[in-house]
């Protein structure tokens, strides 16, 4: 369960909005070569617009602290914008008046690929090869390059990775214990063999498994079929029935599960109504939270080869200033430091984008959550997969969830499935042609 995401699967459609307005605004442009980008020499104010909240907005705001005693000449400018639908409709709002928007912004790729299309953004990679304000490298940056690849808008470094999570396997050690599962599942055959076991023997009173979420498991589904996700994709062919079918007759026979009127899977799995359940690594603090004391979980692997990447990037457009972006990439450079990448995720729950942060003992010695002393292991076990930035992937994404949320309503009432498919079909194809 990640709750930004399922906010900023949202509209998109008004991307299109954006025209030659970005045209005069193409005198910085992200051709720039590394040696020309200048040293902070001078006062210098960097605007950074985000959708962070609660603990994360404390935790952001306390690393620009941070950052600026460190980094005297340079003010970081934090303006929050609400929660993502928020600030999507923010940015896609004022990438009409290009002047108005911020030096950076929190965002998903989808969310800008009419901005990198009409030169809006900057190319990062000469900023990643200069050794003043950069890394001198890529390989220099420690960040792990899948997630630098879900950055990329047709394969252009726009963004640097930042908040971030996983989509595991959550489950509850006593139930298997109890019901006999002596191996936690690593591949969907044996979810579901452990799951039908469990929803026996406890006389069908605790589902077996559940999947909060309903686009990623369709997108990985297919991904680990070997099919990516685009409009090549036939809803109705072989292998998108095969995926449908299993969590169909999961729903009909009861062992599998959906969000529904919880809305979330956290809430059944801690009144231990259900056994285990595909989810966002993020998902940890609301466990904690709803979760009765002594009440027990554990973190592992997802199930199959791939799991989503997911979470926002941050993002320079290409209007300001030469010194301002020199001082606004030495902000994200920080953020995505060993040092600010252990803070980051030890008070928010993310994972670190940076493979030192991800392998320190002081990340992996944090005992608020399990997953840090795990990541590592899972991550050599997941390959992760991001959404990709394809023409009407972001809208088409987003129809994923109400489609199978009908198509296994009717599993669930005994409806007609095979109408609901067509109809999924209809939707998902014109979706994508939209």
């Amino acid at each position: 369960m990640n709750f930004g995401k399922k906010l900023a699967a949202i509209a998109v459609a008004g991307l299109a909005l954006v025209g030659t307005a970005a045209c005069s605004n193409n005198s910085n442009s992200s051709s720039s070569s590394s040696s020309k980008i200048p040293k902070v020499t001078k006062k210098t104010t960097v605007v950074f617009w985000h959708g962070m909240q609660g603990a994360q907005e404390k935790t952001l705001k306390s690393l620009a602290q941070d950052f600026e005693n460190k980094n005297p000449k340079i003010k970081i400018k934090l303006e929050q914008q609400g929660d993502y639908d928020n600030l999507q409709s923010k940015i896609t709002s004022t990438l009409q008046s290009p002047k108005n928007l911020p030096t950076i912004t929190q965002a998903y790729p989808g969310w800008l690929e009419s901005a990198a299309k009409n030169k809006m953004l900057v190319d990062l990679r000469p900023y990643i090869n200069n050794k003043d304000v950069g890394w001198g490298s890529v390989a220099a940056s420690g960040i792990k390059q899948d997630m630098l690849n879900g950055a990329q808008i047709k394969g252009t470094q726009y963004g640097i990775p930042f908040n971030k999570s996983i989509e595991v396997l959550i489950y509850n050690p006593k139930m298997f214990k109890e019901y006999g599962i002596a191996k936690v599942p690593t591949t969907m055959s044996e979810v579901k063999k452990a799951a039908q076991t469990i929803y026996q023997k406890s006389n069908h009173k605790v589902v077996g498994a559940g999947f909060d979420d309903l686009d990623n498991y369709y997108v990985l589904g297919m991904k680990n079929q070997g099919e990516n996700f685009s409009s090549k994709i036939d809803f109705t062919g072989t292998k998108s029935r095969k995926l449908l079918n299993y969590f169909i007759n999961g729903e009909k026979a009861g062992y599998f599960r959906m969000p529904g009127s919880d809305k979330y899977l956290y809430i059944p799995f801690t009144n231990q109504k259900l056994a285990m359940f595909v989810t966002s690594s993020s998902t940890e603090t609301w466990i904690k939270q709803a979760a009765k004391k002594g009440f027990t979980y554990e973190v592992a692997a997802r199930p199959s080869k791939y799991t989503m990447s997911q979470g926002t990037d941050i993002y320079m457009f290409s209007h300001a200033s030469a010194m301002q972006k020199a001082a606004a990439f030495k902000f994200m450079k920080y953020l995505s430091s060993k040092d600010g990448q252990i803070k980051w995720a030890k008070e928010t729950g993310y994972i670190p984008v940076n493979e030192t942060a991800t392998k320190s003992d002081d990340y992996k010695a944090n005992k608020d959550f399990k997953l840090p002393a795990k990541l590592e292991d899972i991550l050599n076990s997941n390959s992760l997969y991001s959404v990709p930035v394809i023409k009407n992937s972001s809208a088409t994404y987003s129809q994923l969830t109400p489609i199978m949320q009908s198509i296994l309503s009717a599993a669930q009432k005994n409806r007609n499935v095979e109408k609901a498919i067509t109809t999924g079909k209809n939707k998902f194809d014109a979706a994508w042609k939209q």
